[in-house]
């Protein structure tokens, strides 16, 4: 340990980052091996590069980068009826034949939801009190049955929820799924940084670690093995979404066929804007190439534009629904995309070693952006989708995305298919029925019998 000791000292050193072994001579045999560990995992050459990103983020008033147009977008419910089921066919082909994945990024925790545990554990409350993952297994469960065979599922943990994750997971026998055709692997971590550039101590034989976003979803999965499993069994579509979403239609094959008709690269779902200010990135080009522009980059009067109908020329949401081929995750796993920093309230400790809790932000978390990948490619496929009917993001205790607006918007739904399926509207009056992912996933399937036994 001597000699890892000396050589990890001075590469430390030789970065200015030399205080990461301070309190080394005081810690415990375990806690010198932990600390050194920790820090034979850093990229010292890419943590230099990354105060950059630090000085640019004190800087929120910047001007957006490029020239902003809007970009062409189908509309789901604009297609006519054979075109609609020739996508429909073609999705479930590829359904069929083993090409097409699901990969769910679930690193998150469910502590603003007053939940603890991994946020997708938890249940928003619904009758039967499935929790998130439970709804989306179900999901994938029912279109690989109609399949005919299973649609390999890709769980992104972090480093924070991956033990409990798996835990829960195998508690619920895996919600009926098999072992085999789930898929862990961990999110890539990076420190945090101070606003000198140095690297953050959580502890004195701890470094502060962080998710490093979403961006390096693609990275992550080709260092676990997730990629290879993907090409072992001959996946060519990757369905990527929020864990959070409580409506989302995995591997909707409507959208797997659209992707696969036109091609590109990538595939992505929007929604229109419910308002202007509506906190949430817009899909356009920037200098000709796909890009989503956060809600805080746009100017004001690109944000108010309507054209001749009165509809946002800027108003196309970006969901976080994505359709990645996988051969271009592949070309692209260690892409350079770029860090966005953020200045958080970070634990530390002081120079005597004893633990800080600030009050304010005092350093930098660095993360990528899964949709920092768009601009590599000329042209993507956009479907403009309803909200209503797959998106449903459980992010706030209370009010607006939260557990409460996501199960009214789910019981709207099932209450929209039950009417569809011929029930008189009085028979519903004043009554939310949840249905089972497992007895239909988009309406269908619901025959006069089956509605009897979910009215009782």
């Amino acid at each position: 340990m001597d000699h890892l000791y000396n050589r990890l000292s001075q590469l430390a050193s030789s970065y200015g980052q030399e205080h990461l072994l301070r309190y080394y001579e005081t810690l415990s045999e375990s806690s010198k091996s932990k600390l050194l560990r920790q820090i034979e995992q850093i990229d010292f050459a890419a943590i230099a590069g990354l105060s950059w990103h630090a000085r640019e983020a004190a800087n929120p008033d910047k001007a957006i980068s490029g020239a902003i147009t809007p970009i062409e977008a189908y509309d789901a419910a604009a297609f006519g009826e054979q075109e609609r089921e020739h996508f429909i066919r073609k999705g479930w082909e590829l359904l069929r034949q083993g090409k097409v994945g699901a990969f769910v990024v679930a690193g998150g925790q469910g502590s603003r939801l007053g939940h603890e545990g991994p946020k997708g554990t938890y249940d928003i409350g619904l009758p039967s009190g499935k929790s998130l993952f439970q709804l989306q297994a179900e999901r994938l469960l029912n279109v690989s049955r109609r399949a005919g065979r299973p649609i390999p599922w890709y769980v992104m943990t972090s480093p924070d929820n991956e033990r409990e994750t798996v835990q829960f997971f195998e508690s619920s026998g895996y919600f009926g799924y098999a072992k085999e055709d789930i898929f862990f692997f961990r999110q890539n971590v990076l420190p945090a940084l101070d606003p000198d550039g140095r690297i953050v101590l959580s502890a004195k034989d701890e470094i502060a670690m962080a998710p490093s976003g979403n961006g390096d979803a693609f990275r992550s999965a080709k260092q676990s093995g997730a990629l290879a499993d993907m090409r072992r069994r001959g996946v060519e579509w990757v369905f990527y979404y929020n864990v959070d979403n409580a409506l989302i239609q995995i591997a909707d094959p409507l959208f797997v066929g659209i992707a696969a008709h036109y091609n590109h690269p990538i595939a992505t779902k929007v929604a229109e804007k419910s308002h202007p200010e509506e906190k949430v990135g817009i899909l356009c080009l920037r200098d000709g190439r796909p890009a989503v522009v956060e809600y805080t980059e746009v100017p004001k009067e690109l944000m108010v534009e309507t054209d001749r109908n009165g509809r946002l020329v800027y108003g196309l949401g970006n969901l976080s629904i994505h359709l990645f081929r996988a051969d271009f995750m592949e070309e692209h796993a260690e892409a350079d995309i770029a860090y966005h920093a953020a200045h958080k309230k970070i634990k530390s400790v002081n120079v005597e070693g004893e633990p800080v809790v600030p009050e304010r932000p005092n350093a930098y978390k660095f993360e990528r952006f899964i949709f920092d990948f768009f601009p590599l490619i000329e042209r993507m496929t956009v479907l403009n989708i309803r909200r209503e009917e797959e998106f449903a993001p459980v992010k706030n205790k209370d009010g607006e995305d939260s557990p409460e607006s996501a199960r009214r918007l789910l019981f709207d739904l099932h209450r929209r298919w039950l009417e569809q399926a011929g029930v008189p509207a009085h028979r519903l009056k004043g009554r939310d029925i949840e249905i089972s992912p497992l007895v239909s996933y988009g309406g269908e399937g619901l025959t006069p019998s089956v509605c009897e036994s979910l009215l009782g």
